[in-house]
Formats: structure tokens, C-alpha cells, sequence
């Protein structure tokens, strides 16, 4: 069920962050790409004293070169920086970085210098500053949607002292995990021109994560002492892997066709994603079925086929290949969704019952996604719960920065359900919540 405080809602969770020019840019919600880079994740995670259960890695849609942190639970890394990286061990030195401003406490500092009354008046979100300011990582992404460019790079951009610190640290955990400390210079080399740029045409990490030269000699100088680690096989396998289904779903088909020319599993991953984008169905299926069968207990790969299945307005085969993928990962939220949504294509009295059940479930797990939302709307509306279903699309829009018909439909849906209810609570939390114009 739906979490009772929308203001945990507002500022836990998210479909769309502000990045640095204060412009909303759609978070790229994928249960395969997701579990990869966890799985990159981890170790750094642990090396760095965080739980690696609470802190989560998700992809912004944005082909610019980025990374960064807004609070203590996440850390986003553009998808153009993702397909830029060349091994999986640059990605953890781009992670380890990111982790260190959380563990070194950047993040909570950074909050604090933030006056509540400067980001209401700017974004109309009524924000419990001062919670944040003591370390609530439950007011994360709210602080910033709809931020203005000023507001956004307060609130994004680190000093030369916090970068410094968080090179050293980022190198500490990348050493404990075993993982080439090389890998960090790597990066580094990737952003050293930036700096001679103007602003206009630097990328937004450069601008946020100023670098210079005594920043790379002191990384240069580390990695020349560590001992070279040998390369992880299953951490440069998800590498690959992510980056192929990044770049499968955002290049063109043509491009992909171009350059996956092998009968690898990977290829056939990117051949897979391009003939569905290109309307080639069956050869699409074919290239999925070689991969099921080359991985039978992979859900994501279950996932992916009742994606390109519903899709296609195959219904009914896609319900089985999501179910199935629910069944190897029964706790997977955005499978669970998938789930729910073929369910809902099929629009039958028992279907609609059946996609309501899993899409609560899928919500109750993680509320971060507003497809989910709006497909549970859906089901409530099927299902005869007007007020539901309104509250539903009022909590998508909180989340998509939407505050003006987040407020509507708060009143609609508050002007329906029961009065004191814990829905009617939960419209009138989003109305608590932001400011009206």
C-alpha cells in the first residue's frame, strides 16, 4: 500500500531530479541496469561504512557528463557519462567519489547553508529545511524540484577542499575493494580539458566538481604506489551489460545494428533492443529467446521480453514473461510494475483485480516510480476507488515537480474520500506541503 506521509513521499522519492541549470530531467528506470550498477556498487558501499541496502544508483537521462549526490540515499550518474566509461572500474571510481560526499558528510553541510525560505519562495514547496540541515535523509530530492539554476548549483556544487576530501576517500575505498585505483586518473583525464573552457561549454560534472591540477597530481600519485588488483569478471560483465542496454535504448537502432554484429550474449542484447525499436519483431524475439536460453534463471532478461511483448500489444504473452520474471525476483518493484501493467492491457474484471494486488505490492516496495503510480491509478479507477485513483495521480504529479495540478487533484481526491481516513491524510499532505501560487 501507498506509503501514509506524502511528506516522506515529496522528499524521499522521485521520478525527476533538477540538475545543474535547474532544468527537470526523467530519471531512466531500468530493473536490469538498476541491479548492475548495485552490483558495482556494493563493495564500494561497504568500504565506505554505508549501507549498501539504503543507498541506491540511478541513471539521469541526460547524454551530458555527470554525477552527484542531493542526499544521504542516492547517487546519480548521467547515462552519457555511463556510455563515456570505459571499464566497470571507472564507474566505481566515479561511485566512490559520489559515496565519499555522503560519508563525509558533504551533503548535510551543503543542505544547511540552504535558506528554507529562499528555496519556498523559488520552488513552492514548503521544505522542512531544518530537518535536512540534521541529517533527515527523508527530505533528499525535495529540496530541489523546480529549482532555479542559483538554487540548483548551491545545493550540487562541491568546494575544492570537499573534492580533495573525497578524492582521498574515494581512493581508501577503492583500495579496501580491491578495484584499481588507476581507474580514478582515468576519469579524471576524461574531464581535464574541461577546465580550460568557458562555463557555457564545460560539462555540468566540471562545473560542480572543480578540478585542477593539484587534484590530479595527488590521485596520480596514489594510484602510482597501489598495487594492480586483477580485473573482476563479473563486475566488468554488469559493466558491459548496462552499458549495452543504455546504449541499445538510446542510440538508434541503425547505429546499434552497426556495431553489434557478433553472436556474443552482449550483442545480442543490443541486437535485441534495436529490432524491437525498429519494428522487427520476430527477429527482436528470436534474439531474446537466445539470451533466456543462455541465462534460463535471469529475470531481467524475462523482464525485457514482456517489455518488448506488451510492447508489441501481446498481452497475454507478456503477462507469462513478466510473471515469470516476477518469480525468479519476487522483490523487484519496476518487474512487479511491468507485471501489473500487462495485466492492465488485458482489461478484464480479473485482470484489473489482479493488477491492483501486484501494483500495491510493487508501490509498497518502491514508490520512486510514477509509472507505477499511474498505473495503480488506473486500477483503482477499474476497480470502482475514484478517490484512490485521484490521490494517485496527485502524488504522480508531486513527484514529477508538478506542484499546481498536484494541488488539484489533491482537492479533488480529498473532497471524495472518507475525512480522516489515511488517504484523505495523504491528500492533505500534499496540500500542507507546497505553497500555492
Amino acid at each position: 500500500m501507498f506509503n501514509t506521509s506524502l511528506k516522506t513521499l515529496l522528499f524521499s522519492i522521485f521520478l525527476t531530479v533538477t540538475a545543474t541549470a535547474g532544468q527537470a530531467t526523467n530519471l531512466l528506470r531500468d530493473p536490469d541496469i538498476e541491479h548492475g550498477l548495485q552490483a558495482l556498487a556494493n563493495p564500494i558501499l561497504r568500504a565506505a561504512g554505508l549501507n549498501s541496502s539504503e543507498v541506491k544508483i540511478f541513471v539521469v537521462h541526460d547524454m551530458s557528463l555527470n554525477a552527484f549526490v542531493i542526499d544521504h540515499n542516492h547517487i546519480f550518474i548521467h547515462a552519457g557519462l555511463i556510455l563515456r566509461l570505459k571499464s566497470a572500474e571507472q564507474l566505481q571510481s566515479v561511485i566512490a567519489h559520489e559515496a565519499a560526499h555522503i560519508a563525509n558528510g558533504h551533503i548535510t553541510r551543503r543542505i544547511a547553508n540552504i535558506k528554507r525560505a529562499e528555496i519556498a519562495s523559488i520552488f513552492g514547496v514548503l521544505i522542512a529545511a531544518a530537518a535536512a540541515a540534521a541529517g533527515d535523509s527523508e527530505v533528499g530530492l525535495g529540496l530541489i524540484l523546480g529549482a532555479s539554476s542559483s538554487a540548483g548549483r548551491v545545493l550540487l556544487a562541491h568546494t575544492r577542499i570537499e573534492e580533495s576530501s573525497a578524492d582521498q576517500s574515494a581512493l581508501r575505498y577503492l583500495t579496501q575493494a580491491k578495484i584499481n585505483t588507476t581507474a580514478m586518473s582515468e576519469v579524471f583525464q576524461i574531464f581535464s580539458g574541461q577546465t580550460a573552457l568557458s562555463e557555457v561549454r564545460q560539462d555540468p560534472y566540471t562545473r560542480s566538481h572543480p578540478l585542477n591540477r593539484d587534484r590530479i597530481r595527488a590521485i596520480n600519485a596514489y594510484s602510482s604506489k597501489g598495487k594492480k588488483s586483477p580485473e573482476d569478471k563479473t563486475q566488468a560483465y554488469w559493466f558491459t551489460r548496462i552499458q549495452a542496454k543504455l546504449s541499445g535504448f538510446l542510440r538508434a537502432p541503425k547505429w546499434t545494428l552497426t556495431h553489434a554484429k557478433s553472436s556474443s550474449e552482449i550483442d545480442l542484447l543490443r541486437q535485441a533492443i534495436a529490432n524491437h525499436r525498429s519494428g522487427s519483431g520476430n527477429l527482436a524475439k528470436q534474439k531474446i529467446d537466445k539470451l533466456i536460453a543462455v541465462r534460463p534463471n535471469d529475470p531481467y532478461y524475462q523482464e525485457l521480453n514482456g517489455q518488448i511483448l506488451l510492447e508489441s500489444r501481446k498481452y497475454a504473452a507478456a503477462v507469462d514473461a513478466y510473471g515469470a520474471a516476477a518469480r525468479l525476483a519476487p522483490s523487484d518493484a519496476l518487474i512487479l510494475g511491468g507485471h501489473g501493467r500487462a495485466l492492465l492491457a488485458i482489461n478484464t474484471k480479473h485482470s484489473n483485480k489482479k493488477a491492483l494486488k501486484i501494483l500495491q505490492k510493487a508501490h509498497g516496495l518502491d514508490n520512486r516510480d510514477t509509472r507505477i503510480l499511474r498505473d495503480i491509478g488506473t486500477a483503482y479507477a477499474r476497480s470502482g476507488q475514484q478517490g484512490q485513483a485521484i490521490l494517485a495521480i496527485a502524488e504522480r504529479y508531486a513527484l514529477l515537480g508538478n506542484i499546481k495540478n498536484a494541488v488539484l487533484q489533491a482537492k479533488r481526491a480529498k473532497a471524495i474520500l472518507p475525512r480522516g481516513s489515511t488517504a484523505w491524510q495523504r491528500a492533505q499532505d500534499i496540500l500542507g506541503a507546497v505553497k500555492e501560487p
